[in-house]
């Protein structure tokens, strides 16, 4: 017993050593000493194994290390005190390894129990009632309506063939004449960039329509398969208004206002019935633009008689003006009369002139009361008198017309008028019959023509109706109505 108590009380110095560097190690071992205070015949039965397995076990090192002192505490003690104390301190040594190596597994044991404790385990996930409510109607709002899509598309609706043609509207630029004449004739022609707009117009438009029914036969062939396909038919009693509204879904028109270009493509449940409905289109488009060329070219020609009418009209009566005027003046031509006036005034300077000369010959010879020097000088009087009077005849002088005596001047300045006013009209009549024979020349040739750029094709295989495009888009529009109606249901649940 007082070799047990001994080794108690080296144990627990080794163990004070230890707590001193690990308190947490001290109290562990001082709670194992209690459990370790008793043997029984297990820790007899260990007492010989090796004190390294302590490392294999974690949960009771301390019980562990102490299980060889005991087996000892019950053996006859060794002789010599100083072999039982070294063996002690082997003991001591080996037990305060073995608590290095556990003590951080030691530590984190109940932090890993407490977690286990705080986070229980979540019950299994199961459909609810309103789980299957979603799924039924699921089926009925989107799987059911999708699956009698893909049914009608591929069972029932028939095949449809395409055909693709494309024109332009061109217009012929000639401005050789219309520079000459300064532009007069440009009324002939018009801007081309509406022209593909008044097509476009016309293609869609009733008239087309009708034409191509009577040419074709649009009720016929389009009603044909109505009591097996309603979808994409036509009903048998369509009436024409019923045809224009069908005629946008078999007719697709790309036209493009920059360039002009105009890209139409036909459907119908046969290749030949899309080829000839596109042929009348092409047909009757050309028809347009002609009609459209004869309306040009008969207001160019209506306009351009308009013009030339007035400016003959004109022209005759400032001729008649001057007719007139000389009926009445009895003058036929005033410039010719003026210059007859102006020929005696110019006779008279000539004679004041050798009047003047003969006057100094004799008044260098003769004295002054000679009578030469006095017939002289009575001639130059004479002269200038009437060089005077034929100067006032021009300014104030009057003549004796058919209604009386009226101012010569004013006769000129009236005349003058008359002449300035025929000049005009004849420059007008002369610009009108240059714009007339312009637009004749543009009426025998065909300003704006169609040119086809793509001839009407003929289809080999069914393109139309677009199946897999269809059910996409039904599919996605389903999905979407349900999903906002299972929203819109639940937020109304939920608030009430």
């Amino acid at each position: 017993m007082a070799d047990g108590s001994k080794g108690k009380e080296q144990k627990r110095a080794a163990q004070g050593v230890e707590g001193a560097s690990n308190p947490e190690r001290l109290q562990t071992d001082e709670k194992s000493d209690g459990a370790v205070s008793r043997p029984n015949a297990t820790s007899k039965q260990q007492g010989g194994q090796n004190p390294h397995t302590a490392k294999q076990t974690w949960q009771k090192p301390a019980q562990n290390a102490q299980k060889p002192q005991q087996a000892g505490a019950n053996k006859p003690r060794p002789q010599g005190q100083h072999s039982g104390q070294a063996k002690q301190g082997q003991w001591a040594k080996k037990q305060q390894a073995a608590s290095q190596v556990v003590t951080p597994q030691k530590v984190e044991q109940p932090k890993q129990k407490e977690q286990a404790k705080s986070y229980p385990y979540a019950e299994a996930a199961g459909l609810k009632r309103r789980h299957f409510g979603l799924i039924v109607s699921f089926f009925l709002l989107v799987f059911l309506p999708l699956a009698v899509t893909v049914y009608y598309l591929w069972g029932i609706a028939e095949d449809q063939y395409s055909s693709v043609t494309g024109f332009t509207v061109r217009q012929e630029e000639s401005a050789g004449a219309q520079e000459l004449l300064g532009g007069l004739a440009q009324i002939a022609s018009t801007s081309s960039s509406r022209d593909g707009d008044i097509l476009y117009e016309f293609i869609l438009s009733q008239s087309m329509v009708r034409s191509v029914e009577e040419r074709v036969g649009l009720r016929e062939h389009y009603s044909m398969y109505w009591e097996t396909d309603p979808v994409f038919s036509l009903w048998p009693d369509a009436s024409i208004e019923d045809l224009e509204w069908f005629w946008q879904r078999i007719v697709k028109i790309s036209y493009n206002s920059s360039s002009g270009l105009i890209e139409l493509q036909v459907l119908a449940f046969d290749p030949e019935t899309a080829h000839a409905i596109a042929s009348v289109i092409v047909d009757e488009s050309q028809l347009m633009i002609n009609a459209l060329n004869n309306q040009a070219r008969e207001d160019a020609m209506r306009y351009a008689r308009r013009d030339l009418d007035e400016a003959v009209e004109r022209l005759k009566q400032a001729r008649e003006a001057i007719n007139a005027f000389r009926t009445r003046t009895r003058i036929v031509d005033p410039d010719t009369d003026i210059e007859g006036r102006m020929g005696v005034l110019n006779n008279l300077q000539q004679q004041l002139a050798e009047a003047l000369i003969e006057y100094d010959l004799v008044r260098q010879t003769a004295k002054v009361t000679d009578p030469r020097l006095v017939q002289a000088q009575r001639r130059i009087e004479v002269i200038q008198q009437r060089i005077k009077l034929e100067r006032e005849a021009f300014a104030s002088a009057s003549i004796e017309t058919g209604a009386g005596e009226e101012d010569y001047p004013d006769l000129i300045a009236e005349y003058e008028g008359l002449v300035v006013d025929r000049e005009f009209s004849e420059e007008t009549y002369r610009a009108a019959l240059g714009a007339v024979d312009v637009a004749r020349a543009k009426a025998e040739r065909q300003s704006r023509y169609l040119a086809t750029y793509i001839q009407p094709t003929m289809a080999e295989t069914s393109e139309y109706p677009r199946r897999a495009v269809i059910v996409a888009l039904v599919a996605l529009f389903l999905t979407l109505s349900w999903g906002v109606m299972a929203l819109v249901y639940y937020a109304i649940r939920d608030r009430s």
